[in-house]
């Protein structure tokens, strides 16, 4: 599987006063990611570097102020388009830690080598995250991200490991 080469890190979903601000509704868990964030990039245009002049925030959301943009006509017409960063410019994983992306598809088997079906999606929650498995039955399968029952995440070969106790599959 081919590997993203930019991640969707949020949304501008609304002006915010006369002078150019917007609002972004951020992807990440980790909403302060944007205090370090100088660059990204908007829509489908990835040659176009748009820069970050100030940040500060507003419940969840972010206020944003771009480089150039200096005026509400100006900050409206970026209403709804969603920014990007690139892999390269986003910020460094810990050990043991996967971008999302970089997980969607892989194969999920038991200890015993049982394939349970491909990994769908990841809900991120505040206490942990959850994986969600199409299992090979069409089913879909919540699993907890935690080390007692997904000891093994191989992102090289694609493959997730898991140890589901009684009634987790069914």
């Amino acid at each position: 599987m081919e590997k993203l080469t930019h991640f969707k890190i949020g949304q501008i979903v609304n002006t915010q006063g006369l002078k150019g601000e917007v609002r972004v509704y951020p992807f990440t868990d980790d909403i302060y990611r944007f205090d370090d964030l100088e660059e990204f990039y908007l829509g489908k245009d990835l040659e176009t570097k748009w820069e970050v002049e100030r940040v500060r925030y507003k419940g969840n959301m972010v206020i944003m102020k771009i480089k150039n943009i200096d005026r509400v006509e100006d900050a409206e017409r970026l209403r709804n388009k969603f920014m990007y960063v690139s892999r390269e410019e986003s910020r460094e994983l810990e050990e043991g830690e996967f971008f999302i992306a970089d997980m969607i598809g892989m194969d999920v088997y038991t200890l015993d080598n049982a394939h349970i079906g491909t990994l769908k999606d990841v809900l991120q929650y505040a206490a942990n995250d959850v994986y969600v498995i199409n299992s090979n039955e069409g089913k879909e399968i919540l699993i907890p991200a935690i080390t007692k029952f997904v000891p093994t995440i191989d992102i090289d070969e694609r493959k997730m490991i898991i140890d589901p106790i009684k009634g987790m599959l069914d």
